[in-house]
């Protein structure tokens, strides 16, 4: 059964006293109540670690930043368990939106975002997809509602990927995932190789749940690549590198990229078995003063540093809520195009810009997993070795057959 989290009361009249001068705005809020945003995430499964609970707080501290309230109303933040299901997603979007949430935020995979889209289309609702991973989000089927904010599988593929063709790892194995999200990784990749004049030299699809990758990795050794790209994420992307770790093969001369890697993640690898892996993200808590300040705020709430979706989902819920403010009401056709008016500047971004397609484009970053020697700290787990502009990173706004670019 999902479960629901709400802010504390104190979270919620914050600002309040703002809200007294509001006039007609203020009176207006009134009857429609608090505006409600639900975190539709995984509290139990996959992804729980790299999102879940810890996503919440970073929607808390959106919330609290903002001020509390919005419209002269308090802010009512919501939270369910999908189990990554997207009939679970989808009855409780319906379930939600009958009881007024306003905005999705959070949805970490491609078919919960598909699934619960055109029942916010039909009420005209916002889906900030923060954790949701498939170019094809903002490609054929994309809508006016959807705001897919932190990455995809286009940039992730497209930064990380770029580097180690430059430095010469020109044959890849892809040890995929068989869901929505996979079908992007397997495009995105192989698009990229064979541009920069590379091979795919096999590829393979585990199934979401998989936790021994021994068949898959046995096919990979065969195949004798340059490069192994990992595309499970979470525990499932842990396991299959241990084990990659286990058959030798990286003391045979073949590289590790993670299409999907988070702090924590490396954190449960261990440096000694991650060192030297490569992976791209839209934020590091190490990128300079801001972040640094915003990380230490979030450890000392959540116990560990963000990752990028929990500061996507803090920025994105951030965005929404100016908007809001500035257009009078949470209808998403007049709260979307605000939000693609408006620049994205906060601690996830300082070029960021919604299009009309629905990404979020910004910089990405290329990461390399330090060594042990290396860090200072137990999450100095890796440094920057590229920075790649959005203009790069993010796929062309005519490449990806969406019907709202004209």
């Amino acid at each position: 059964m999902a479960r629901q989290v709400r802010t504390t009361r104190r979270a919620a009249v914050i600002g309040g006293a703002l809200a007294l001068g509001l006039g007609f705005q203020a009176g207006h809020a009134a009857e429609r109540g608090p505006v409600k945003i639900g975190v539709l995430g995984d509290l139990s499964s996959a992804y729980s670690n790299v999102g879940g609970r810890h996503l919440v707080e970073a929607v808390k501290m959106a919330v609290e930043d903002f001020g509390g309230s919005v419209l002269g109303q308090p802010i009512e933040i919501l939270s369910a368990d999908t189990q990554l299901k997207p009939d679970v997603a989808s009855t409780t979007a319906r379930r939600w939106f009958d009881e007024g949430v306003d905005v999705l935020v959070d949805i970490p995979s491609t078919n919960m975002t598909f699934a619960v889209t055109p029942l916010a289309e039909d009420r005209k609702r916002v889906v900030l997809a923060t954790s949701a991973a498939s170019s094809d989000i903002t490609g054929a089927k994309c809508s006016p509602v959807v705001a897919h904010w932190t990455y995809d599988t286009y940039a992730n593929a497209r930064s990380a990927g770029a580097v180690l063709l430059e430095q010469g790892a020109k044959n890849w194995f892809i040890l995929n995932q068989d869901t929505a999200t996979g079908v992007g990784v397997e495009r995105d990749i192989t698009e990229l190789v064979t541009q920069k004049g590379g091979k795919i030299v096999g590829s393979v699809k585990a199934p979401l749940e998989t936790t021994d990758f021994s068949s898959y990795l046995l096919r990979a050794q065969s195949a004798k690549p340059d490069i192994i790209a990992f595309a499970p994420a979470g525990a499932a992307g842990v396991n299959a590198i241990k084990q990659a770790n286990e058959f030798g093969l990286k003391q045979g001369g073949t590289r590790f990229v993670s299409v999907f890697m988070m702090p924590d993640d490396v954190k449960s690898l261990g440096l000694e078995a991650a060192q030297g892996l490569i992976y791209a993200t839209a934020f590091d808590a190490s990128l300079n003063e801001q972040t640094k300040a915003f990380a230490e705020r979030f450890r000392q709430r959540a116990g560990k540093v963000p990752n990028m979706n929990m500061v996507g989902s803090y920025s994105a819920v951030l965005h929404y809520l100016k908007a809001v403010q500035a257009v009078g009401t949470t209808n998403s056709d007049k709260v979307m195009p605000k939000m693609r008016e408006m620049p994205v500047r906060d601690v996830f971004t300082q070029d960021g810009e919604l299009r009309i397609d629905g990404r979020m484009a910004h910089s990405m970053f290329v990461m390399q997993v330090k060594s042990p020697a290396e860090s200072k700290d137990e999450w100095d787990l890796a440094k920057v070795i590229a920075t790649v502009p959005a203009s790069v990173a993010v796929r062309p706004l005519n490449a990806g057959g969406c019907p709202l670019v004209k």
